[in-house]
């Protein structure tokens, strides 16, 4: 079955920078594009980052672009978020999913916090 394990998150400064990882098994990784969410308790899942199956397309959510970016490596079945300059509104669970799949894993969670 399907199986995503993010890992990469936790506590950093405002100004700060953190790499997240999501490992995915259970199906043929490099025929997915891959994206990342993130979540704030009470509010909707956010849509951060998408990259199609081979990083050839590669979209973000509003505000984002310029801070964040989205790699995978598929020889590693793994997809990247980089998260620079790091604000406290970016406090949240960072969920990924592969685009033909419902499955998600248990997140990672990301604390911006002087």
């Amino acid at each position: 079955q399907v199986q995503l394990v993010e890992s990469g998150g936790g506590l950093v400064q405002p100004g700060g920078s953190l790499r997240l990882a999501c490992v995915g098994s259970g199906f043929t990784f490099s025929w997915h594009a891959m994206r990342w969410y993130r979540q704030v308790p009470g509010k909707q899942r956010a849509f951060v980052a998408r990259i199609s199956s081979h990083g050839e397309e590669i979209d973000y959510g509003d505000s984002l672009e310029g801070r964040f970016i989205i790699s995978r490596d598929n020889a590693k079945n793994t997809v990247y978020l980089q998260m620079n300059s790091l604000k406290p509104e970016d406090t949240a669970v960072y969920y990924c999913k592969a685009d033909g799949y419902t499955t998600w894993g248990k997140g990672t969670q990301v604390t911006v916090s002087s």
